[in-house]
Order: structure tokens, then C-alpha cells, then sequence
């Protein structure tokens, strides 16, 4: 396994091939509370990774064993003036954008506390895999604030807006079986497992063509939300994309000789 570092509470970690990369929060003391430190770090890990042609799946995980994520710092943001909250605030955001504007498919590995921005990193994921210890929830509204890393717009857009409304204005915690059963999660795993199974199912992803994947999540992204002629305008502009690439051509021919394909990945 090879390992590269941002900063001291952030890691990558790849494996084999190293289209897999696991994206590891690793400030366990503090639970991977995102500080400006952490949040500048998760910046430039998601920036490496979007610019490294050979992935193709991202893993984001937690090495606290109690926590995801429980999001924002607020012994830090107690600690800060109006001025230098808003002087944080594109730093904070850089996180999030980060792992939302990742070019390929992301898959979060979710156990015990994702509150908060800690849930909002999930929720900017394609897929969310929780273990059995999950609980989920965005109390911002507790605290006097509001989701400001994506959750009142990434929240309705998995649950649906009444549901995300009484989500967030009751600030509630739940936990991985009701979580499962909103949608606020894809799958739920036997505590302990939610890591590996989030890195065999990305290494599924993987396995397939890497300008498909990126047109794929292209597609998907820009055309939620849009009417059905825009979507499908967006669908064909991404079609195009992959239908001469050399991925289509090795695809095919590996179809036919009945054999793995070796993707050039362009």
C-alpha cells in the first residue's frame, strides 16, 4: 500500500493497481472535526486526486473509530472573530467542492457519528455505505446556523424536499436502519465493514472504463435537476465523448473475444 499525506490529518492510500483511492479523515482525536487546517487539507487531496488520470473510483473513510465525521470545529469556530469566519469560509468550502466536483465516482464509508459537515461530505459522495453504527443527521439549525457545505441542497436532492425540510429543521439524529429506509444512506453493513465493503464495491467500479465512468458521472450530475430534452441533450453530449474514444474500441473487442479489457483510458 502506498500512502501520501496533506497536511497532518489528511491521507491517501492506494493499493495494487491504484485506481482505487481511499481518501482517509484522519484526526480521530477530535473525531475528524473539520478545522481550517482539515478543511484546507481535504482541498488539496481532492485537487491531486481529480488531476491523476489513473483513478478511478474514490473512497472517502474515517480512521476514528467513533466517527465519520462530526463536522465543523466549533471549539475553533468559537475561537474565531466575524472577520476571520469569513475569511475561513472559502477554505471551508474548498473541502466540500472538493470532494462534490471529484470527475470520478465516490463512494463514502460511513460508521458511527456523520453529523453536520460530517454528513455533508458523505452526502457530496455518489454512494453511501454505513455500517450498523451509523448515525446521520445535519443539526446545524441546533447551533444557530444552517448546512453551509451543500446539505440544504444535496439533502432533497437524495430524500426529497419535505423530507429533507423535517430533517433539517428538527436537527434529528438517525440512525443507520431508519437512515437506510429514508434513503439517507444506499446500504447498511455489519459494524466494522463499512470500509471494505465501500473499497470492493469502488474496486467493481474500477473495474470498468474509466472514460465511461467520468462521462457517466458527467452525465448524471449536470443533468439532475434539468427537464427530460435538456438531460438527454447532456446524455448525448457525454455519449460522444466516449463513442470514439479508445476505451469504446477496447470494449468492444473485448466483448467480442470473449476476454477482460485493458482500458487505455482515453
Amino acid at each position: 500500500m502506498s500512502e501520501q499525506r496533506f497536511g497532518e490529518f489528511v491521507a491517501v492510500r492506494r493499493e495494487g493497481d491504484g485506481h482505487v483511492a481511499e481518501l482517509v479523515m484522519d484526526r480521530p482525536k477530535a473525531m475528524n472535526a473539520v478545522s481550517t487546517e482539515m478543511a484546507r487539507s481535504i482541498g488539496a487531496a481532492c485537487a491531486a486526486l481529480a488531476a491523476d488520470p489513473s483513478v478511478r473510483v474514490v473512497v472517502l473513510s474515517s480512521s476514528a473509530g467513533r466517527a465519520f465525521c462530526v463536522g465543523a470545529d466549533l471549539k475553533e469556530r468559537n475561537s474565531l472573530s466575524d472577520a476571520e469566519l469569513v475569511r475561513q469560509r472559502p477554505t471551508t468550502r474548498g473541502a466540500y467542492g472538493g470532494v462534490l466536483e471529484l470527475p470520478v465516482p465516490t463512494v463514502a464509508a460511513v460508521h458511527g457519528f456523520a453529523l453536520g459537515g460530517g454528513f455533508e461530505l458523505a452526502l457530496a459522495c455518489d454512494v453511501i455505505v454505513a455500517d450498523e453504527t451509523a448515525v446521520v443527521g445535519l443539526p446545524e439549525v441546533s447551533v444557530g446556523v444552517i448546512p453551509g457545505g451543500g446539505g440544504t441542497q444535496l439533502l432533497p436532492r437524495r430524500v426529497g424536499a419535505a423530507r429533507a425540510a423535517e430533517l433539517i429543521f428538527t436537527a434529528r439524529r438517525v440512525e443507520a436502519a431508519e437512515a437506510l429506509a429514508l434513503g439517507l444512506v444506499d446500504s447498511v453493513v455489519p459494524a466494522g465493514q463499512d470500509t471494505a465493503e465501500a473499497l470492493a464495491l469502488a474496486g467493481r467500479m474500477a473495474a470498468n472504463s474509466p472514460v465511461g465512468l467520468r462521462a457517466a458521472k458527467r452525465a448524471l450530475r449536470l443533468g439532475h435537476g434539468m427537464d427530460l430534452a435538456a438531460g438527454l441533450e447532456i446524455e448525448d453530449a457525454a455519449w460522444r465523448t466516449v463513442a470514439f474514444s479508445g476505451d469504446r474500441a477496447e470494449g468492444v473487442a473485448a466483448f467480442n473475444e470473449k476476454r477482460k479489457p485493458n482500458w487505455p483510458g482515453q
